[in-house]
């Protein structure tokens, strides 16, 4: 086992002593999950947790996310339970790459998994288009406007084009994999994927991809996709999303899988 990934399940074990919680699913987020880490890319770990039943039943909210000091390495931070519920109703995207990342630190329990099966009848085209719209629209205008521009935001403005070309095209969830979007959604000869590929090399490849001239075949591309999906995004379908009754009823069960005879609460 690598020294990071011991720091990594030492810190999960911490916050559930000190929060006392458990963690349901851990996993990478970021660049190491899509596929295209630099060699001091931090670690963006995500993770579902629930409190004890007790905590649900006070007449006083509780916190509903767990975050820890970012440092030079780790990014740790995790939902509840009934607030990743809550996001999945609306096919919170962030949510849905966490459940399908290729890097899992831990999955002790079903709810992740019975989470995911329930992910199609969740998916909605429509919000999603409009998450990976905004996140594309709001990079492409604050990093890559210059004659100057930083080379390294190219991939967050790219993937998430990518994954609404891949709603688009297939009306389901994207993969996380950038290649497997750029493979798939740009033709392989042409100038465009050319260019990203070198981008990517480089990167991978440790370069520092700082400040450099724009590269004009990704920029037009990226102009003509984002005005293309503004224009798109309100004809894309809604689901018909999952029954509440049937999200109540999976955490209360994730509740008794995680707590059973420990708890003071019963059905």
């Amino acid at each position: 086992m690598s020294t990071i990934h011991e720091s990594i399940m030492y810190q999960l074990r911490t916050i559930e002593s000190e929060e006392q919680v458990r963690i349901l699913y851990s996993c990478e987020s970021g660049s190491r999950a899509w596929g295209f880490p630099s060699k001091d890319s931090d670690y963006d770990v995500r993770f579902l947790y629930v409190r004890r039943p007790e905590a649900y039943l006070s007449i006083f909210e509780q916190r509903d996310v767990i975050e820890r000091p970012i440092s030079d390495l780790l990014d740790i931070n995790g939902w509840d339970l009934r607030k990743g519920l809550q996001l999945f109703l609306k096919s919170n995207p962030p949510l849905l790459e966490w459940l399908q990342s290729p890097i899992r630190y831990e999955e002790s329990y079903t709810v992740a998994e019975r989470i995911r099966a329930l992910s199609p009848q969740s998916f909605s085209p429509r919000s999603c288009i409009y998450h990976y719209l905004h996140m594309a629209r709001g990079n492409n205008r604050q990093y890559l406007q210059g004659a100057e521009v930083k080379s390294k935001k190219y991939f967050y403005v790219l993937r998430p084009i990518l994954a609404c070309a891949w709603i688009e095209r297939y009306h389901e969830a994207p993969p996380l994999a950038f290649s497997a979007l750029v493979d798939e959604l740009i033709p392989q000869g042409t100038e465009l994927y050319g260019t990203i590929q070198q981008l990517l090399a480089r990167k991978m490849s440790g370069d520092e991809l700082d400040l450099e001239p724009r590269l004009g075949v990704i920029n037009e591309y990226l102009e003509q996709q984002i005005a293309h999906f503004e224009e798109e995004a309100s004809g894309f379908g809604q689901s018909e999303g999952v029954p509440r009754d049937v999200l109540d009823e999976l955490f209360r069960s994730a509740l008794l899988e995680v707590w059973g005879a420990d708890s003071r609460w019963t059905r």
